[in-house]
């Protein structure tokens, strides 16, 4: 490879890349050299940056883990020919295609940025210009020739973050995305100043590809005076994996009918995991008397992950082996920083 940085720059779709159709005043995506036309800042770069597309453009309300394979064949694909990797997404789903990229791609040596925006790139007032030339940017850097960013991270308004523990957090302000139980990676001003202690360290072997996914999955989010044909009815939905959103550290309802729904669909090879409907936090079975049985019933703690991490996760860990215990030790396991350490 030359001395010359070279970065792949990955066109998904999304608000960054959309124009607004005067017909029927709705956004709608446009071609890719339309995209780079609006910016002509790249060209100023010292970066070899060529371009990449899937194979159909959405709006990223139309994510599906097909795509995410897609995403994922492209970057094993061109892995030995670039130093990092871009990718522009649409906002509504780019933590949970963050999320499964650090799933999917494990060991990484090199970055791969995912950035959008809140406004098209043509738009006056856009934020999508400022987003790509930093993701570039730290796409790009590196210390002693390795480098400084080894892994999926999202940038956004000035802040990077570790991809598996963003969340969507405004639809309407440029900071649309928060980290709230982990430190950003690194804050852009007028210099990008990384947060090293807090990034994970370059792996020094090729990463491993992970393809494979299965989404079979449910979500059961509780409320007060949730019903229990509405509990068993997701519960024996012929999902394989359950993500179970409790309330504040793991609480759910103490109800005798409730306890032994869960009971039985674990018994039955359910997989469960249990994680806090509160923006920042930890689940602790145990904490309060709520959910002191779910380690006995076989519920599986999801600590402090966020939810989009957790999907993404289970997808993950279902479609890598067909026995329990093997998929639990996955979704209990730090894979690429999602959660907290045991």
């Amino acid at each position: 490879m030359s001395d010359i940085t070279r970065i792949l720059l990955i066109y998904t779709g999304g608000t960054i890349g959309m124009v607004q159709d005067h017909r029927d005043g709705q956004l709608h995506p446009f071609g890719f050299s339309t995209l780079l036309d609006n910016i002509p800042e790249l060209k100023r770069f010292d970066v070899d940056i060529k371009t990449a597309q899937l194979s159909r453009i959405i709006d990223s309300s139309d994510m599906e883990p097909i795509l995410w394979q897609e995403l994922m064949d492209l970057i094993e694909k061109n892995y030995d020919a670039y130093d990092g990797f871009v990718i522009l997404h649409g906002t509504d789903t780019l933590a949970f295609t963050a999320s499964a990229l650090s799933f999917m791609i494990q060991g990484l040596d090199k970055p791969i940025v995912l950035t959008g925006s809140q406004l098209p790139i043509g738009a006056i007032r856009t934020d999508g210009k400022e987003n790509l030339i930093t993701a570039i940017e730290v796409a790009s850097s590196k210390s002693n020739g390795k480098a400084i960013v080894p892994e999926v991270s999202v940038y956004f308004e000035y802040n990077l973050l570790r991809g598996n523990r963003v969340t969507k957090y405004s639809a309407e302000h440029f900071d649309a995305f928060h980290s709230p139980n982990h430190p950003m990676l690194a804050e852009a001003g007028i210099q990008i100043v990384y947060n090293l202690p807090y990034i994970r360290g370059s792996s020094k072997a090729r990463p491993n590809f992970f393809r494979k996914l299965d989404a079979r999955i449910a979500v059961l989010r509780l409320f007060p005076g949730i019903d229990p044909d509405l509990v068993k009815a997701i519960l024996f939905s012929g999902a394989k994996g359950i993500i179970m959103e409790t309330y504040g550290a793991g609480n759910a309802p103490s109800a005798s009918w409730f306890i032994a729904l869960l009971k039985e669909a674990v018994d039955a090879g359910l997989i469960i995991m249990n994680v806090t409907q509160c923006l920042a936090g930890t689940v602790d079975h145990g904490r309060y008397v709520t959910s002191s049985g779910f380690d006995e019933i076989g519920i599986i703690s999801g600590k402090d992950i966020r939810f989009e991490a957790a999907v993404t996760k289970m997808m993950h860990a279902l479609g890598q082996s067909e026995v329990r215990q093997e998929i639990v030790q996955i979704l209990k396991s730090s894979i690429s920083g999602e959660m907290m350490e045991p």
